[in-house]
């Protein structure tokens, strides 16, 4: 089968790899329907994280199970599936807690585990390791034009709801979100979901700035920075915001959205910060801003967006802004690299 691999910073290739198949009773083998391309797959695609050797990439997708282990039982042949960013068992104490991204048999695509490699989810095909906690079944039926929107619950709406619900937001907030990518436009739509009654979108690109405005978003800010800060609580009666979710993951970003925050306000974080962001932790102790959020376990949310998904109620479906197919996956990475694209879908 045919799968995208990294073999260098900016080298991104597309070549036959091995035919997943079961290797464990609690194994899936999904057929993809729809990857994409994430914001953080662009961290070591540009080096910023190390490429040591060729590995297969990317962690978003949905598919058809082919073939289930012996001890799979909540999944079957013909399924439609989502399967979130990282393998969980779903079971384990922190999975009940609903941190399934540090469950006790967790791993991410891409790596391995104790029965050998796991395949990227940029692929014709893959083996999901704990099949029954981690895929999600989609039995109802929907039209082929909700894909897209499915996808996104694997990560990209399941973060920025993450952001939204982590920072607290709830009926009358008024929520300020920093960063314009497909995160932070799902956030926007996670904010308005839960009731924010003002969204103040930071954003310097017309593109995202309508679909921002489209997904719920009130204002527009294209300063940045102090400047920006300095708008935002301008709009805001000299206040600031009750919550402002970071979706970028610098240090930059991180002191813009504290400087958002009204004193007593939240901070939501999902920004994914490949060490480059630090907490202001004096700004924060003296305006009693509180900060929460991290990685987000996309299995604890998918079960409650995807109604909102499937009824239309919600459409995070279009972030993706560019359709191509798995053979020109180096075209959708420079795509997003060079800030091209929102987002790519990839259709194996």
């Amino acid at each position: 089968m045919r799968a995208t691999l990294l073999h260098a910073v900016r080298d991104i290739r597309v070549e036959d790899v091995p035919d997943p198949r079961i290797l464990h009773p609690g194994d899936a083998v999904v057929r993809v329907i729809a990857a994409c391309v994430c914001g953080s797959d662009l961290w070591p695609y540009r080096g910023v994280s190390p490429v040591e050797e060729p590995h297969r990439i990317g962690h978003e997708f949905v598919g058809t199970v082919e073939e289930t282990g012996t001890d799979v039982w909540s999944v079957r042949p013909g399924d439609f599936v989502i399967a979130p960013f990282s393998i969980s068992d779903n079971v384990c104490a922190h999975c009940r807690n609903g941190v399934q991204t540090s469950c006790v048999n967790h791993a991410w695509w891409g790596s391995s585990d104790a029965a050998g490699p796991i395949d990227g989810g940029q692929g014709q095909a893959v083996r999901v390791p704990h099949a029954d906690g981690t895929l999600v079944p989609v039995r109802e039926a929907f039209e082929p034009s909700l894909v897209p929107g499915l996808l996104t619950l694997s990560d990209v709406m399941s973060t920025g709801h993450h952001a939204a619900f982590s920072g607290g937001v709830t009926e009358g907030s008024t929520v300020v979100v920093v960063g314009d990518g497909a995160v932070g436009l799902c956030a926007v739509i996670a904010a308005r979901r839960l009731g924010a009654i003002r969204i103040i979108m930071m954003s310097r690109h017309p593109d995202r700035q309508k679909l921002a405005l489209d997904f719920g978003a009130t204002d527009l800010v294209t300063e940045r920075g102090e400047e920006g800060a300095a708008r935002v609580t301008e709009l805001l009666g000299g206040i600031g915001a009750d919550v402002t979710l970071e979706c970028v993951g610098t240090k930059e970003s991180m002191e813009q959205a504290v400087d958002c925050t009204r004193p007593g306000g939240r901070v939501g974080y999902v920004g994914a910060t490949a060490g480059g962001s630090q907490m202001p932790i004096r700004k924060l102790f003296i305006r009693n801003v509180s900060v929460a959020g991290g990685v987000a376990p996309a299995r604890r949310y998918i079960p409650e967006l995807l109604p909102d998904v499937l009824s239309g109620e919600i459409t995070p479906g279009r972030v993706f802004d560019l359709e191509l197919p798995l053979e020109e996956a180096a075209e959708a990475y420079r795509a997003m690299d060079e800030r091209r694209a929102v987002k790519v879908l990839l259709h194996p």
